[in-house]
């Protein structure tokens, strides 16, 4: 897998320092590759779809990352990192 958009982590880490070895992490893992969903919750048991996007819970979650997931050309686009409450107002969404 190739992950689109590092700079959407660099940018959260920059705000979030704590969230600098969670999101480290879940890169090192999302470029590793998925064939599929069923691979990815083996991975990430608490990833959910919603809608196109599969949100994963990180640092205890703490955080949210949203991603478009191509499992075809092996491509995660990440949309959005925030914080929980963020998350939760819903406005990534729109």
């Amino acid at each position: 897998m190739h992950v689109i958009s590092l700079k959407r982590i660099r940018e959260f880490v920059s705000i979030h320092p704590d969230a600098k070895s969670p999101l480290a992490a879940w890169f090192k893992i999302a470029n590793r590759a998925w064939q599929n969903f069923a691979e990815l919750r083996k991975v990430y048991p608490s990833a959910d779809v919603v809608g196109r996007d599969t949100v994963f819970d990180i640092a205890g979650n703490k955080y949210r990352l949203i991603a478009r997931v191509k499992y075809q050309s092996q491509t995660p686009f990440i949309i959005a990192i925030m914080t929980h409450k963020q998350y939760d107002l819903g406005k990534w969404k729109e």
